[in-house]
């Protein structure tokens, strides 16, 4: 899990972090959002999430790069209902590409940073970029307490959301249908709970802060989850500043 000290996260974020709670953050260098938007229901998906399955082992997880799987629905008509594709998630897909001025969208497709990418190119970190220091606290229940220093900008500062997705891993579907039928497919960084809120000021202080409750899914057999976080500006899609890491039991 990525992690720093209890005196160096209180410095650095402002968060007091107590017993049973968790705590992730960036340093000022920006961490990539890698999306991977698939489906079980999909013949040449497997492949792409093999890929992202083995970024499990990267040094750079976490610190360079936070990767999350989303399933969409609109191959559920081929005739597996994949069980983690949600409407939000396809909506969130139609979006990217309306960004783009696309009106089509596929899968597997990757996207880093809201634009599209290719897993054939190198996954590097962003060199010399500073996107300032995202911090959660993760407490029981899926408390999270989160906190944003950006990098101070000419005309004052902006309006920042906050996005934070329950992730699991380890996890096997046998597919009896559809384009993968007879196929075990396993899973990685699949996104199981997603939710966003608006990050604000507190009084007299220049960072940006939010609380609120974001409960852990069930989903029977899971050997491993994570939290996926990450801060875009008002409106937009692109991601300015990303952290995660391992959810201990």
């Amino acid at each position: 899990m990525k992690t720093i000290s209890i005196l160096a996260f209180a410095l650095v974020a402002g968060l007091a972090v107590h017993a049973g709670e968790q705590r992730f953050a960036s340093g000022p260098s920006r961490t990539s959002l890698l999306e991977l938007y698939t489906s079980e229901g999909c013949s040449s998906c497997p492949s792409a999430e093999r890929w992202l399955g083995a970024l499990r082992g990267q040094a750079g997880l976490w610190r360079d790069f936070v990767p999350v799987e989303f399933h969409v629905n609109y191959w559920d008509r081929l005739g597996w209902p994949d069980r983690f594709a949600t409407r939000e998630f396809t909506q969130r897909q139609y979006a990217h590409a309306a960004a783009w001025g696309s009106g089509s969208i596929y899968t597997p497709c990757f996207i880093r940073d809201g634009a599209e990418w290719h897993n054939n190119m190198e996954l590097r970190s962003v060199a010399g970029a500073t996107a300032g220091t995202l911090a959660v606290v993760l407490g029981e229940g899926g408390r999270c307490r989160v906190e944003f220093s950006p990098v101070a900008a000419a005309g004052g500062l902006a309006a920042y959301d906050v996005h934070v997705a329950w992730l699991g891993g380890g996890i096997t579907s046998r597919v009896t249908a559809g384009e993968n039928r007879g196929e075990t497919l396993k899973h990685e960084f699949v996104a199981l709970a997603l939710s966003s809120h608006e990050l604000s000021t507190a009084a007299g202080g220049s960072a940006l802060h939010a609380e609120f409750s974001l409960p852990p899914p069930a989903v029977g057999a899971m050997p491993r989850r994570s939290l996926a976080a990450w801060v875009t500006r008002r409106g937009e899609l692109a991601a300015v500043q990303a952290t995660g890491g391992w959810v201990q039991e």
